[in-house]
């Protein structure tokens, strides 16, 4: 997991190859402007899912890994909070991986919360466990997915 402002985007271009391009599109667009839906960078290697979340309590938010896709989490319109667990701690699934939205939820709670505000970002890789959507109200947010 990394927490961060987008103003320090440059310094995790180099972890994946697909960063730099994902960074470069955040950090010459208007992320208030996006439509919400999916905005396809480079067909299903990278994109965004621009929408809005009806915010969860830390006892409704479940945790989550996915498989093939790493996550970059941006809160645009309000600060989220998210929840995180290292993938070897999680042991209670909620029901079995599903393929197709590439996701697996579990039972299991975070260890740890991150306050993400506007404009920051968080990365989770497949072993997080993270239990994103704790926030009161409505949100617009965008997640980067980056394939694996």
């Amino acid at each position: 997991m990394i927490l961060d402002s987008l103003q320090n985007a440059g310094l995790y271009e180099t972890i994946h190859p697909r960063f730099k391009q994902a960074f470069d599109f955040l950090g010459t667009n208007d992320l208030n402007e996006l439509p919400l839906g999916r905005i396809e960078l480079d067909g299903s290697n990278l994109f965004i899912n621009v929408f809005e979340i009806t915010g969860k309590t830390a006892e409704t938010a479940r945790l989550e890994t996915h498989n093939l896709y790493i996550d970059i989490q941006i809160p645009i319109t309000g600060t989220e909070t998210m929840g995180w667990l290292p993938g070897n701690k999680l042991k209670e699934n909620a029901g079995p991986y599903n393929p197709e939205k590439d996701i697996t939820f579990f039972t299991d709670k975070a260890s740890s919360f991150a306050t993400v505000e506007p404009m920051d970002f968080i990365i989770f890789f497949p072993e997080d466990g993270h239990q994103p959507g704790i926030c009161e109200g409505q949100l617009k947010k965008l997640v980067v997915k980056v394939r694996v």
